[in-house]
C-alpha cells in the first residue's frame, strides 16, 4: 500500500495518556468511523510483546476499514505485525536505511524540520513528511517549533505530500490553509475528545477546507 495526499488529510497518531473511558482500540475505531484517514501506532513504554499484539489487533482494525495503518520507529515491529508502513524521526534510523529494510511496498514517512532535512529524506526513499511542530504541544514538550513560512517552503520544495503535526486542534487547523500541506497529524485533539468520532467528523471537513480538497 502506498500513500497520496488524501491519505494525509486526517492522520491520527495515538496517545495512550487519553484512555480510561475506553480502550486504544476503542478510541481508534472511532477515530476511523470518523474518517480519519491514516492511523499511527506510537508507543514509548510497552514492552514488545505487548506492542506486538496491540499492533496486530489495530491493525487488523485499520485493514477493515481500508486505511494505512503505521507504526512509529520500530521497524522490525513493524514488518512482524505486517504494518503498511513506518515513521523515523530525525534521531531514529536513516531514512535509506529504513527503506531497505521495509522493501519498496510499505510507506515510509519521516519526520523534516526543514528544507533540507525534507530533501533528503524525498532523496532518500520517503512517501511523505511529517513536518512540525507547527503548534505549541503538550504530546512533545520539547518538540522544536516551526513557522508558517517553514510549513510554506518544505511543501513548495518536494513532490511527496507532507502533512503538519504538532498541537493541532479545531481551534487552530484552518490557520494552516494555504502553506501546501495536504493535511493534519492529530494526537491530543482526536484522542481527547469526549465524542472522538463526531470530533473526528468536524476535524475532516476542516482539513478538508486546510488542504484545498474539493
Amino acid at each position: 500500500m502506498k500513500c497520496d495526499r488524501r491519505t494525509m488529510l486526517l492522520y491520527a497518531v495515538t496517545d495512550r495518556a487519553w484512555t480510561g473511558r475506553q480502550t486504544l482500540y476503542e478510541q481508534v475505531e472511532s477515530a476511523l468511523k470518523g474518517g480519519v484517514t491514516c492511523v499511527q501506532l506510537r508507543e514509548k513504554d510497552l514492552d514488545e510483546e505487548r506492542f506486538f499484539e496491540e499492533a496486530e489487533a489495530i491493525g487488523g482494525l485499520c485493514r477493515r476499514y481500508a486505511v494505512p495503518f503505521i507504526i512509529n520507529d520500530n521497524v522490525e515491529l513493524a514488518l512482524r505485525c505486517g504494518a503498511d508502513g513506518v515513521h523515523v524521526g530525525q534521531k531514529d534510523r536513516k531514512a535509506a536505511d529504513v527503506r531497505a529494510l521495509i522493501g519498496e511496498n510499505r510507506i515510509l514517512g519521516v519526520t523534516a524540520k526543514t528544507v533540507e532535512q525534507a530533501l533528503e529524506a524525498e532523496a532518500a526513499g520517503a512517501d511523505y513528511l511529517g513536518v512540525g511542530a507547527v503548534f505549541g504541544t503538550a504530546t512533545k514538550p520539547d518538540a522544536i517549533g516551526i513557522t508558517y513560512d517553514v510549513l510554506c517552503r518544505v511543501c513548495a520544495a518536494v513532490r511527496i505530500p507532507v502533512v503538519a503535526i504538532g498541537g493541532i486542534n479545531r481551534e487552530n487547523i484552518l490557520q494552516l490553509t494555504g502553506s501546501g500541506a495536504a493535511g493534519a497529524a492529530i494526537v491530543s485533539g482526536i484522542f481527547s475528545a469526549e465524542d472522538i468520532e463526531a470530533e473526528c467528523r468536524t476535524l475532516k471537513a476542516m482539513a478538508e477546507h486546510m488542504a484545498g480538497v474539493r
